[in-house]
């Protein structure tokens, strides 16, 4: 009895025998057998065995399974080319071949055939339609093989391949195998490519093969376009435990999924079909044709594969949410899924009549054309809706995709009318956010909706009011396919699968997800929060008047803490760490091979400009070679001027992102822009000066994920965040999101007994306000209405006037929201929503006395300092992640101000955060006797000084180190140095001191050491 075969020979033997159901051991001779007709029987899988001799090194082909197939499929043009002789014909049409081959691209010679001479070859043969006879048994001839051991070289003849799989002679895939039983792993094959397999091989030219395996029995790698060391390849696997990897297999290896589910014939028709090509396009730089082979990554082909499957067994109607990674390459997960949405069937009937995608991204549009063209003409089939009316006009003039923004899809949707109720559509969001459960959302549906649509004059009150709540739901004549990396909880419960508790709660989950643990360590994007260095401020602030007033606690530390940040002082600083460490530690380091990025994200326009300004004039100062750039919106004042960010940077404003990748440009200073959306791989280090949260915390230091061949790592420096905050707010999103419960409808319910419980309004009030909003009366008829309702709000004490227009808010955005998702309507909630949208904007908030004012100018900064605390890297808890739904509950009572004095509060602020506890004596005799000294003792001119120059020249020396030190002293404690440099007197004793002090010092150590 044999032992098991654990080498690579016996993952050879497995592979093939579950494609071909045999061993297809090469022949042991050299010799080309005579072709004939193949007797072998196909496998479950599809595939036939092949031998390395019938592989032709000169045209790179099957030159016996080519002939077959030509044969049984092609009888006379297989004889005119004289496919089974070496002969001058045959020859020219191999040339032919392996020439369009090197020009199309092997998947495109395989979907269109080649033109030779008067001849149109056909060589392969699609999918055949349901109930075509003939197409059905062309399809069947088409010959999938696999070769073991192929000898692929003209040079190095004995340099072979583990594997290549065939298509009617044709090369489409090679594969090198390792086992880690043998202590071999993927990685081994990946540099056996990398280093032993030459790229100028012919079989080895772009586009010649689909893809090149690195396999073994844990993990499958592809790469589509060999460039020896410089050859870059991709996971293809499936994940586990929501990282990278692949999950235990039951009934085998690992990755056996490879060759049972992707590579079986039925399987890679639709892959060759539908998913890969070779997509040629020009950098808008150079101008050059670059031309790139596609293949897709596991999750891409999983997600749109069970959507489809889903589509066709459920039909329209239904909600999908794909929670998919920055990284998981979504532009074209969607471009696959428009495509191939066009096409599915029921009953013989598209399901869809239009796929609809919504989208803020330029390069999305352009990636579903260029898919689009591979199979189908664009021009009859995508469309981009800019305008009011495009949208109408793609439908009815047969356009299958239509693209379009958010911004705009509300307006476009309008002018649709009520003639494509009985149409069906497939909505696409890309980056799906909670404004879909809200009024945009409320549009499309009104402009798409199968609901009531009367077309009767006779119209009554009750008939509208029903015709707006019916338009405010999920359509039923679309399905909505919602793709985000960071789902929030209205989109989760409005788009995720609904999962039933035993508790008898529902949680919502995603219908797919590539999770951003996956992404990154898959090497798809960068952990952003490897390298995150929290920087502290330090200030000290006294009172600058006799008085001791009372001021608000809250409100004052609030203003204290914006007058020392926005401090002219404190942004030249951090102007000067900012750009001295993208210097010291980005620049100098190579980082991205010498071309990193940083982004500036601040917490106002104003401060950006500011910011600006001091990096600018840093910059300057420090000779840098390099520009920052300056990004927000609109036109603002400073310094006595109006100015935009074309003004302040030279240049339009639509080339912001383009010029930031080009020198001498390297700091983009944001104020709310490029935060979210914004996809750089040059980006590279982030100095984040505004407090982030939630969501806006993922999106913003996302910005930095994005790979590039020459960047292994980011830096954040964080100047307002708690590392700690910056966890919580990422954890939900690094792995799978659920929604921990459904909004509960009962709450409506609640908050409409309370309102209704202030008597501020009457139901007759809301019923005419309504009636009279619908009709179109005139504006002062229901301002009548409703400014009585607002004088009895004003009659309500303060803390119920605070209740009651906080829960107003909270029916309307609950209602909104939960209007799009309940299975039942509930008129007396429609028309107490109408309602109160009109009232709330009248409803005056209770006069508030800011007791805070005058803070400011009762105060001064006496000292400011940073200080970068250790880095460290944020780690996230390994667990789904859990978040609730929208709240449901107003905010309450009024809170009453705590008064302090003036005094107490500087001291709570400086504790807070100064962390300065020595008293104006302390610190200034600290600094004179102790620190001072030690900081120009150690001097490395003035050290040189004292060793080898006399008590004169030390002294030159001494007083260059002190106006250095001086200098650095500006940076924890202005009053010193205003001293130092205003008063001559206190400037010469100082000099004096310090140099006696520090002189002393040095010979009295001489001494001790001779």
């Amino acid at each position: 009895m044999k032992p098991t075969d654990i080498s690579e020979r016996g993952l050879e033997t497995l592979i093939c025998r579950a494609l071909t159901g045999t061993d297809c051991l090469p022949a042991k001779t050299d010799v080309t057998p005579a072709v004939s007709e193949d007797k072998t029987p196909y496998s479950s899988a599809g595939w036939l065995p092949g031998s390395p001799t019938d592989y032709n090194r000169e045209y790179c082909v099957d030159l016996v399974q080519l002939s077959l197939f030509l044969k049984s499929t092609q009888p006379e043009i297989a004889e005119a080319l004289d496919i089974d002789n070496d002969s001058p014909t045959r020859r020219s049409f191999l040339a032919r071949l392996q020439g369009e081959i090197s020009r199309r691209g092997v998947v495109n010679v395989l979907r269109n055939g080649i033109d030779h001479g008067q001849h149109h070859i056909e060589l392969f043969y699609g999918t055949p339609s349901e109930g075509n006879e003939q197409a059905k048994t062309l399809y069947e001839q088409n010959r999938f093989t696999v070769t073991r051991q192929l000898r692929y070289s003209r040079e190095e003849t004995q340099r072979a391949l583990d594997l290549a799989l065939f298509i009617n002679g044709l090369p489409v895939f090679t594969f090198e195998l390792k086992n880690s039983l043998t202590k071999q792993t993927v990685h081994d094959a990946i540099e056996q490519y990398k280093r032993d397999r030459n790229p100028r091989e012919k079989l080895f030219e772009l586009g010649r093969c689909i893809a090149h395996f690195a396999v073994d029995d844990s993990e499958v790698w592809f790469c589509t376009h060999l460039q020896g060391k410089a050859s870059w390849f991709l996971p293809f696997n499936k994940g586990n435990n929501d990282g990278a990897g692949n999950p235990p297999n039951p009934n085998g290896i690992k990755t056996d999924y490879l060759w049972r589910e992707i590579l079986t014939r039925e399987s890679l028709v639709d892959i060759i079909e539908h998913y890969t090509h070779l997509v040629e396009f020009k950098e808008e730089k150079t101008n050059k044709k670059k031309r790139v082979q596609i293949w897709p990554r596991f999750h891409q082909l999983d997600v749109v594969r069970k959507l489809l499957e889903d589509v066709r067994k459920n039909g329209v109607g239904q909600r999908y949410l794909i929670q998919h990674s920055a990284g998981s390459g979504k532009s074209n997960s969607i471009a696959w899924l428009a495509h191939q949405l066009i096409g599915v069937q029921s009953h013989g009937k598209p399901v869809f009549d239009s796929i609809i995608v919504v989208t803020d991204r330029r390069i999305l549009d352009r990636q579903i054309r260029d898919t689009v063209k591979q199979f189908t003409q664009v021009s009859a089939t995508v469309g981009h809706a800019e305008r009011s009316g495009d949208l109408r006009a793609f439908i009815e003039s047969g356009k299958k995709i239509i693209i379009t923004t958010l911004q705009k899809f509300p307006f476009i949707l309008d002018e649709i009318g009520i003639e494509h109720r009985n149409r069906n559509f497939a909505i696409i969001i890309d980056e799906a956010h909670s404004s879909q459960g809200g009024r945009t959302q409320a549009k499309m549906h009104q402009a798409l909706s199968t609901a009531i649509l009367s077309e009767d004059d006779d119209e009554t009150f009750e008939d509208e009011i029903n015709r707006l709540m019916e338009a405010k739901k999920l359509l039923s004549n679309a399905s909505y396919f919602a793709f985000t990396a960071t789902p929030k909880n209205k989109t989760l419960e409005i788009f995720g699968t609904p999962m039933p508790q035993p508790d008898g709660k529902v949680k919502h989950i995603p219908f797919h997800s590539y999770t951003m643990k996956q992404a990154i360590q898959e090497g798809f994007i960068l952990d952003v929060l490897a390298n995150y260095t929290p920087i502290k401020s330090y200030y000290r602030l006294v009172k600058t008047i006799k008085d001791d007033p009372k001021y608000d606690k809250k409100k004052s530390q609030k203003k204290l803490r914006r007058f020392v940040e926005n401090h002219e002082h404190a942004i030249r600083l951090k102007a000067e760490i900012m750009v001295d460490h993208f210097h010291e530690q980005v620049l100098a380091r190579g980082k991205i091979g010498g071309k990193a990025r940083a982004m500036v994200v601040t917490g106002s326009i104003a401060r950006a400009i500011e910011c600006f300004h001091a990096i600018q004039q840093y910059l300057q100062e420090r000779k840098s070679p390099y520009k920052a750039i300056v990004a927000f919106s609109g036109e603002h004042d400073y310094g006595g001027k109006k100015v935009t960010e074309a003004t302040l940077n030279g240049f339009p404003s639509n080339m912001i992102a383009e010029k930031i990748k080009e020198d001498p440009y390297r700091i983009l200073i944001c104020a709310d822009k490029f935060q979210t959306g914004y996809d750089e791989p040059l980006m590279h280090t982030m100095y984040v000066d505004k407090i982030l949260s939630g969501v806006k915390a993922v999106q913003t230091l996302s910005r930095l994920n994005r790979s590039h061949p020459q960047k292994y790592d980011t830096f954040v420096l964080d100047f307002a965040n708690d590392p700690d905050n910056i966890r919580k707010a990422f954890e939900p999103y690094y792995r799978t999101t659920i929604l921990s419960e459904e909004t509960n409808p009962n709450k409506l319910h609640d908050l409409k007994a309370v309102l209704d419980g202030y008597q501020t309004y009457s139901q007759d009030n809301v019923e005419e306000v309504v009636r009279l909003y619908l009709e179109g009366a005139e504006r002062n008829r229901l301002d009548t209405i409703l400014d009585r309702c607002v004088a009895e709000y004003l009659n309500l004490d303060e803390d119920d006037q605070v209740d009651f227009k906080s829960k107003a808010r909270t029916f309307i955005r609950t209602y909104n929201f939960l209007s799009t998702i309940l299975p039942y309507t509930n008129a007396s909630w429609e028309k107490l929503s109408i309602f109160l949208q009109l009232l709330v904007p009248k409803l005056p908030m209770p006069k508030e006395e800011d007791l805070s004012r005058g803070i400011l100018d009762a105060i001064d900064m006496d000292s400011y300092r940073i200080q970068k605390q250790q880095n460290i890297r944020i780690s996230l808890n390994d667990k789904d992640g859990e978040i609730d739904p929208i709240p449901t509950a107003g905010i309450g009572r009024k809170s009453e101000p705590e008064l302090d004095l003036l005094s107490n509060i500087i001291n709570s602020f400086n504790e807070l955060f100064g962390n300065i506890k020595w008293t104006d004596e302390d610190r200034v005799q600290k600094l004179i006797t102790e620190e001072i000294p030690s900081r120009v003792a150690v001097d490395t001119a003035y050290q040189n000084a004292m060793k080898n120059s006399d008590r004169q020249n030390a002294r030159i020396e001494h007083d260059k180190a002190l106006e250095r030190v001086m200098t650095a002293i500006l940076q924890d404690d202005t009053e010193l140095f205003k001293q130092f440099s205003d008063n001559d007197s206190f400037r010469n004793w100082l000099k004096e001191k310090i140099f006696l002090l520090t002189y002393q010092n040095q010979q009295q150590a001489s001494s001790s050491q001779q």
